[in-house]
Formats: structure tokens, C-alpha cells, sequence
């Protein structure tokens, strides 16, 4: 559990640094959520506590808008997480660039694109990186 509280609070996230816990607290309260304080959220991050309700985990989900199975499903939760990497990426100012600036192109291109950019990683030393193709 800790882990994966963990985990959303290092993804999901503002463009600088994480959420505090206050402000999760509060904001799952704002929205009619059950009462949770930002010292309980701690303890569950940090596996302190390993036994919330369903209500607190479902409020976990939505503030940070992932299923509530993610915390009971393996599978689910990397589906989820892959998504997340995604959305991730996608902060970096100029990646988000690289893909907007794609968007339009023919699927020829973007494949032609595709490869050159995993050329360059190959050059840079970085990992293959796995494509929506080969996650199915």
C-alpha cells in the first residue's frame, strides 16, 4: 500500500514538487471526501498505517484520478502506472514541444520520426523505450 501511495504522490503531481499532504487533505475534504488528516496521509505513504477504509482509498483515487482497484489490483495498477510514466514525460516542456509539434503529421512520418528518435537514444546511451504496440 505504502508503496503505491508512495508512487502517486512522486507522479501526480504539480508542475514543481509534489503535493503536500495538507493540501490533499484538504482537498478530499473540499470535495465532499471523509475526513482525513495530512498526518494520516504520512503515515500511509510511509506504511505506517497499511489498513485504510475504502472510503479514504477511494478518495486517495480520485484526487489523484486513478481507479480505486488500482490499490487491489497488480495488473490494473501497472496499467495505470505506464499511464502515469506517460503523463510524466509529457510535463517536460520540451518533450510536450517534440509532440505537439507532431501532431498532424502522417503515420508515415511519425513513424519516420519514431525511429529517429530512438536512433538518437541509442546514441545517447539511454533505454529502449517500450512503444503502446509492444505494452499490449
Amino acid at each position: 500500500m505504502a508503496a503505491k501511495v508512495d508512487h502517486l504522490f512522486r507522479t501526480v503531481r504539480p508542475a514543481k514538487g509534489e503535493y503536500s499532504y495538507e493540501h490533499v487533505a484538504t482537498a478530499i475534504r473540499e470535495a465532499g471526501g471523509p475526513t482525513i488528516s495530512a498526518a494520516y496521509l504520512w503515515m500511509l505513504r510511509n506504511g505506517k498505517r497499511d489498513n485504510p477504509t475504502m472510503r479514504h482509498l477511494e478518495a486517495l483515487a480520485s484526487f489523484f484520478g486513478v481507479p480505486p482497484g488500482y490499490f487491489f489490483d497488480d495488473a490494473l495498477a501497472a496499467r495505470v502506472d505506464d499511464q502515469l510514466a506517460l503523463l510524466a514525460t509529457l510535463r517536460d516542456v520540451d518533450v510536450r514541444r517534440v509532440a505537439l509539434r507532431a501532431s498532424g503529421l502522417s503515420s508515415e512520418s511519425l513513424s519516420t520520426i519514431a525511429e529517429m528518435i530512438e536512433r538518437v537514444r541509442e546514441l545517447e546511451g539511454l533505454p529502449e523505450r517500450a512503444t503502446e504496440e509492444h505494452q499490449d
